[in-house]
């Protein structure tokens, strides 16, 4: 980002009114100047800097590289057997590959620092991940690499216990841990929480905010499309809609049975659901951290949250009286929370008398707190690798 210093000078230069040789001597004296300090910032920060690899081996990856550091992939086809992309950010040199292709031992490793995406959802998920993992230390042994940091999409139920003897504070050799929902060991020095993000998995696109999505009066007061499980408080949910008739204003498209692929239309209509209403309603799954919150943010749709802790080990409530969604809490984010559906009604009335004004200042409002939640995001993910990374100055 040096060439803005490149330019001649300022001073325009009129051959006719300057000695043209001592015009040209000037600036011949200039562009060497400048090419020193364009080679002097470059080995500073050849000195100072960090290469990073990142490996992305698990959906959640993209979320980190396109979302998060607003990276790019060549080639853009989301199929392609082997992406890649590369930026500068901090005192770091990030690189991000991904794909199928990417397999151990077939590619080379051009950085000290890697940091692998796995994802650790499902014993078969786990298997494939370890494979990762033991590839990565074999590197560190044989003094390939220096440090590995794991960027986790860690279980619904926050059983997450198999990566722990590969933390180096427990005698194993990974650095640092960032992993999806409440997990109990969240300590911010070495484990640190990760925000689920968007369904990359589904393609779900980067969403630049436009004016429209900003000022334009929407159809729906509020959304739900998905899956209703039997005797869950997603049946609740549906009743009580039913009930005020009140899902004649909302955009309500409910399944009996979770379908992992999205047609196209299934998905276009999911996306101009979230365009198209003021609300969207996130009843808890199997955890109370869902794709669906922050899809709804990429569209300014407020999110409508049931805030209660769903079974398993996610950190418990009594312990962190922040959890369930302690990292979107913690960042202030401006959504609605609630216990029970039955303050639903009561939320949608509300909606109906509030002006379109009051409604544009409030996406604007979640629009721009989802920019900084990302950019804090990026900044505490780069800040937490330099520090660990880096020698410290002191001595």
């Amino acid at each position: 980002g040096f060439t803005d210093h490149v330019a001649l000078g300022n001073e325009e230069w009129n051959p006719w009114d300057a000695d043209e040789k001592n015009e040209l001597a000037a600036s011949q004296q200039r562009y060497e100047a400048n090419l020193k300090m364009i080679k002097y910032a470059r080995s500073h920060l050849e000195q100072t800097s960090l290469r990073v690899q990142i490996w992305g081996k698990a959906a959640i990856g993209l979320y980190l590289w396109q979302h998060i550091f607003g990276g790019h992939l060549e080639p853009a086809d989301v199929i392609a057997q082997w992406r890649e992309g590369s930026q500068n950010a901090g005192k770091t040199y990030f690189s991000f590959l991904t794909g199928p292709s990417v397999v151990p031992g077939y590619f080379s490793v051009e950085a000290e620092h890697v940091v692998l995406v796995l994802n650790g959802r499902e014993p078969a998920k786990i298997a494939y991940a370890t494979q990762w993992l033991h590839y990565a230390q074999t590197l560190m042994e044989t003094r390939k690499i220096q440090h590995v940091a794991v960027v986790l999409l860690g279980n619904e139920q926050c059983n997450n216990a198999w990566i722990q003897p590969y933390l180096k504070r427990n005698g194993g050799f990974v650095n640092l841990l960032f992993v999806t929902y409440d997990y109990a060991f969240v300590n911010e020095e070495d484990i640190f929480q990760w925000p689920l993000g968007v369904a990359t998995y589904r393609n779900f696109p980067v969403v630049e905010p436009s004016w429209s999505m900003l000022h334009d009066q929407r159809s729906y007061l509020c959304n739900f499309l998905g899956t209703v499980y039997k005797n869950s408080s997603r049946e609740t949910l549906i009743e009580i809609l039913k009930q005020d008739g009140l899902d004649k204003l909302c955009w309500i498209a409910a399944r009996e049975q979770w379908q992992p692929q999205e047609t196209n239309e299934s998905f276009k209509n999911y996306q101009d659901a979230l365009l198209q209403s003021d609300l969207t309603l996130c009843p808890v799954g199997i955890n109370t951290e869902c794709y669906r919150i922050y899809e709804a943010c990429s569209y300014g749709s407020l999110p409508v949250i049931e805030d209660v802790m769903t079974p398993g080990d996610c950190g418990n409530s009594s312990a962190y009286h922040s959890a369930p969604l302690q990292l979107l809490k913690t960042m202030g984010a401006p959504f609605i929370f609630i216990k029970n559906w039955k303050e639903l009604p009561a939320i949608l009335e509300k909606e109906k008398k509030m002006s379109l004004q009051e409604k544009i200042q409030r996406r604007k409002k979640l629009l721009e707190w989802y920019q900084n939640f990302k950019a804090w995001m990026r900044q505490k993910f780069i800040n937490t690798l330099e520090n660990s990374f880096l020698p410290s100055d002191k001595g």
